[in-house]
Order: C-alpha cells, then sequence, then structure tokens
C-alpha cells in the first residue's frame, strides 16, 4: 500500500540530489576570483568601463575580479571565449554592441549565437558615438568634412575598433547619408585607432566619447558632431549629427555582461546584483558620467531582449547601407 509513496520519496530525494551539487556552488559562490574578460586592447572604452565597474563589484563580492583583455574581430574573439567558457560563473566578460548586434550581419560567419550561447546579466552603459577629425584635417563641421570628402573621393580615410564594431557601422552610415567616397580601415579596438588619427595616418573616426574626450579637450583632435539624440554633456558645444544635418547618422555604442548560457541562475543573480550595485557607487558613476558614459543596470530579462531589439535593427541597417559581410 505505501509502495507508491515510497517511489515518490526516492524520486523526491534523488532530485534533491541532482540538485545539490549545483545548489552548493550558487551558495558558495564566489569563492575564487572571477575572470572578466575585456575583447577589446587596453585602454579604450569597453575596457574603461569594465575596469570600473569590475573594480567595484569585487568589494562587493569580496573576490578579486581580474581584467583579461582579449582584441581582434571587433570583439568576436573575446565575447567567444566567453560563450565557451564554463558555465560556473568565474568567467564574465562587458562586450559592445559590435560583438552583440552587429557582427552577425557584418561577418559572413561568428562562431556563437549571442542569444543561445550567452547569457544576459545587465546593459552596463550606453556611450555615443562622437565623430572627430585629425588636427591637419580641414574642417570644423560636418558641412566642411563632406565638402571635402567630395572634392576628393577615395582619399579620406576613417579608422573604426575592427569589423563590425559600432564605429566601423557609423562611418558606413556616414559614408552612405552624406553621400561620400571615404576609406574604412580597421583596427584591433579603439587604442590603436587613435594613436593613428593622432599621429594623422587616418582623417576621420567614431569613437565612443570617453577614449576621445582627453585628446579633444587638449586640442589634438577636432571634434565635429556627437551621434546620440542629445548634446553630451562632457562636450555641451559640440552640436549633435542631426543638428548638423544628417540625424539619420545615429550612433550610440552600448556594453553589456554577459556569462555562458548554461550559468546557475543563482550565480547570475549574485553576478547582476553585484554589477548594479557597483553602477551605483557614486564614485562609479562621477568617473564614467565624466566621460560621457550613461550608466543603466537593467534585468537579464530585458537585457536579452534589448539585444534581440538591436540585432534586427542594426540588421536593417547594414542591408540599407549596403555593406557586405566579411569572410
Amino acid at each position: 500500500m505505501h509502495r507508491p509513496s515510497v517511489r515518490l520519496g526516492r524520486a523526491v530525494l534523488g532530485l534533491a540530489l541532482l540538485l545539490a551539487p549545483t545548489l552548493a556552488v550558487a551558495q558558495e559562490f564566489p569563492s575564487r576570483p572571477i575572470k572578466l574578460i575585456v575583447p577589446f586592447p587596453a585602454g579604450g572604452p569597453n575596457d574603461i568601463i569594465a575596469r570600473t565597474v569590475g573594480q567595484r563589484m569585487q568589494e562587493l563580492l569580496g573576490q578579486p575580479v581580474l581584467i583579461d583583455n582579449r582584441g581582434g574581430a571587433g570583439g568576436v574573439l573575446g565575447t567567444d571565449a566567453v560563450a565557451k567558457a564554463e558555465p560556473d560563473g568565474y568567467t564574465i566578460g562587458v562586450t559592445s554592441a559590435g560583438a552583440l548586434a552587429i557582427s552577425a550581419s557584418l561577418q559572413e560567419k561568428i562562431p556563437y549565437d549571442p542569444l543561445k550561447d550567452l547569457k544576459a546579466i545587465t546593459l552596463v552603459a550606453k556611450v555615443p558615438e562622437i565623430l572627430a577629425v585629425a588636427p591637419d584635417v580641414k574642417a570644423s563641421n560636418v558641412a566642411e568634412l563632406v565638402a571635402l570628402a567630395k572634392a576628393k573621393p577615395g582619399s579620406i580615410s576613417f579608422a573604426s575598433s575592427g569589423p563590425g564594431s559600432m564605429p566601423h557601422l557609423a562611418g558606413e552610415l556616414f559614408k552612405i547619408t552624406a553621400g561620400v567616397d571615404i576609406v574604412h580601415i580597421p583596427y584591433r579596438g579603439a587604442a590603436p585607432a587613435v594613436t593613428d588619427i593622432l599621429a594623422s595616418q587616418v582623417h576621420m573616426v567614431f569613437l565612443d566619447v570617453p577614449v576621445l574626450l582627453p585628446h579633444i579637450r587638449a586640442g589634438k583632435l577636432k571634434a565635429v558632431a556627437i551621434g546620440s539624440p542629445m548634446r553630451a554633456t562632457s562636450l555641451p558645444d559640440v552640436p549633435t549629427t542631426a543638428e548638423a544635418g544628417f540625424p539619420q547618422i545615429e550612433a550610440e555604442n552600448w556594453y553589456g555582461m554577459v556569462a555562458p548560457a548554461a550559468t546557475p541562475p543563482a550565480v547570475v543573480a549574485k553576478l547582476h546584483k553585484a554589477a548594479v550595485e557597483a553602477m551605483q557607487s557614486p564614485e562609479v558613476k562621477e568617473k564614467l558620467a565624466a566621460q560621457g558614459a550613461v550608466l543603466v543596470g537593467d534585468t537579464p530579462e530585458a537585457f536579452a531582449a534589448y539585444i534581440a531589439s538591436e540585432i534586427e535593427k542594426w540588421r536593417k541597417v547594414v542591408v540599407a547601407a549596403g555593406v557586405k559581410p566579411s569572410n
């Protein structure tokens, strides 16, 4: 008479035994250092944002958060390393719109599916792109830059932080919208791109405000326009692309925290809590706001939905711009 109850009890016990290791891991997490992969070289905007938030996260989690810079392929290589890491919460990443939403349309094949192989933790920050030119370029506004490019087709080059990055797509949008013939020069991250534009090896660039701001303030680069709906508080005198007559050229980069897809929900919750609390820190807010970053800190579900919407948005832009996927 009691056999069904015995079988049920054994089943419950078996399930409990199966779940016990996962629950124990979640309760203990983190018990050792966490690797935070940044898919771009040190010194760029992705790196600045990840280091600032990661520093505060390690104080909240009680374990070191170690930055691992893995640049290449517009953020794809480092993001792929996150996707293929052990799903235990000890390898996570802060990666870009390029790697999560744009590269799928601009590259023939990327080695991961942003929606299936990665677990969204939170959208960390949005940063407007700023259009800047090298010091010897004889243009101080968008109209002058367009006129210069039209006068010398194929002679103006624009740098980007890599194929498939937001700076690449912003430059392509400029090219198509303004009807100019300019040449794309890709780099392995923002930092080397800035090095060459400072040396006038390339003529113009769309890049995140944080990495260009010091050089603009020092007079080493000329700010032409901000690619966001509103002017940047850090550069209030620089007009938006809409104010300059090109409302179609709107480009805001964004950076989000992700983990391997199979990371346990309880571990994701701990990482999310620490990341959001870190972004609420006055020191973090002050440091990143001063450089033009707008902190977000949404839920994993909201960030996942945002990634999906951005994939569709930029796919349409890529088609409209006529950009061909690369191998």
